[in-house]
C-alpha cells in the first residue's frame, strides 16, 4: 500500500478549494499516519509547461509546504493528467510489486479523476478517503457538486474503494500491524 499525493501545489492549494480545512487536515493525518507504520508517500507534480504559471522553476510549483515531502520520498512530475504516462511511476510501482493505492490531492475533476481511472485499469486497488481530493466551482458545477459526484458516484465502487479517512487510517494500521 502507498500514499499518493497528487498535484498539491502551492499555486492550486489555497482556500478556493471544496472543504479546504478538512481537505488539508486529512492528508496530513494520511501523511503523518503513512510516515508512521511506514507506508511509503509519493508526490506527483503537474507541469503545465514553460511559460505557463505551473511549471518547474516557478515559485507555486513546488509541493504545498503543509504537505512538505520528506528528503528521502519520492517525488514524479507529469505533464498530462494521468501520473501513469510517462513520469516513470508505473514503472517504479510495478518494480515495488504494488497492488494498492491510496488516493488524495488535486484537482477532483481532473487529475484525480485521471489517477483513480487510470490506476483502476493498471490493475491497481484504488482507496479513495474522504475530503482528501478537493477542487474550485467550475462553470458548470459547484466544486461541492463536482466532489459528491466524482466521490460518491463516479469512482465509488466502479474504480475505486471511496471510504472515510478514519477507515483509511485503520486500514494503513492494520497493513503494517501498527
Amino acid at each position: 500500500m502507498k500514499l499518493l499525493v497528487v498535484d498539491a501545489q502551492k499555486l492550486i492549494t489555497n482556500d478556493r478549494l471544496y472543504r479546504f480545512n478538512e481537505f488539508t487536515a486529512n492528508i496530513q493525518m494520511l501523511i503523518s499516519a503513512a510516515r508512521e507504520t511506514g507506508t511509503e508517500v509519493i508526490y506527483i507534480r503537474h507541469d503545465d509547461g514553460a511559460g505557463k504559471p505551473l511549471s518547474k522553476g516557478n515559485a507555486g510549483y513546488d509541493v504545498y509546504e503543509g504537505f512538505a515531502p520528506l528528503d528521502n520520498e519520492k517525488i514524479f512530475d507529469k505533464s498530462v493528467n494521468s501520473p501513469f504516462r510517462e513520469s516513470g511511476l508505473l514503472g517504479y510501482l510495478r518494480e515495488q510489486g504494488e497492488h494498492t493505492l491510496i488516493v488524495t490531492g488535486l484537482q477532483t475533476d481532473y487529475c484525480i479523476d485521471a489517477t483513480v481511472k487510470c490506476g483502476f485499469e493498471h490493475g491497481f486497488e484504488m482507496i479513495v478517503p474522504a475530503y482528501a481530493n478537493s477542487t474550485v466551482d467550475n462553470e458548470y458545477m459547484t466544486a461541492e457538486q463536482t466532489y459528491r459526484y466524482y466521490n460518491e458516484f463516479m469512482w465509488n465502487r466502479r474504480y475505486a474503494r471511496c471510504i472515510s479517512t478514519e477507515e483509511t487510517l485503520s486500514m494503513m494500521r492494520k497493513t503494517t500491524g501498527q
